[in-house]
């Protein structure tokens, strides 16, 4: 079990062997809508549609590349997306992104982690949901940061990972914000850098 992160934290992406991680996975998982009140009973739950997303910056802040459920695997074939959960049915991981850190160019600085509400539901509907960042070889949780009761919101900037002095760290941002896809994120997310 990692570590329950919370906004602002930082933590080095070091095993406790003293050797750096080489490849790792942000996965995000949420539960389906619960209806609620007497008309829930009889109309069930409902789906919701999150999408995970990594926005790969330089060090200018200029995105270099983006990867999401519209565009599965970085141009460097480095990160990819294991496709796009309508529903958030089923246990664990709904959506899953995958780093080889040995792979992302050195031209990249910062990989930041969103989610986004596809259909609009706010984060304050959403059941459950969190994102975790997981040593890929040892299955292994390094952290794990709750999303949910985010209020009137339908987007998260999650986490970043970033290059300092030769080795990748990891900081929780939790920046609410809105927006119903990654590409809305791209210039906030560069101011937040």
């Amino acid at each position: 079990m990692g570590v329950n992160l919370v906004k602002g934290e930082r933590i080095s992406l070091e095993k406790t062997s003293g050797s750096h991680l080489q490849k790792i996975f942000m996965g995000l998982g949420w539960d389906m809508m619960k209806k609620k009140g007497f008309l829930g009973s009889l109309l069930g739950s409902g789906s919701i549609d999150l999408d995970a997303s990594c926005l790969m910056y330089d060090n200018d802040k200029q995105l270099v590349d983006l990867v999401y459920f519209g565009h599965l695997t970085s141009n460097d074939k480095s990160v990819r997306h294991s496709g796009d959960n309508l529903t958030g049915e089923g246990e664990g991981d709904d959506e899953v992104i995958h780093v080889d850190l040995a792979a992302v160019p050195q031209t990249v600085q910062y990989l930041v982690f969103t989610v986004c509400s596809f259909q609009g539901q706010t984060f304050e509907q959403i059941d459950n949901a969190f994102c975790r960042l997981v040593d890929a070889a040892a299955n292994r949780e390094i952290a794990k940061y709750s999303i949910s009761g985010g209020g009137q919101y339908t987007a998260m900037v999650m986490t970043k990972l970033y290059r300092h002095k030769g080795e990748w760290k990891m900081q929780a941002v939790g920046e609410y914000t809105n927006a119903k896809t990654a590409h809305d994120l791209v210039q906030p997310v560069a101011a937040m850098l």
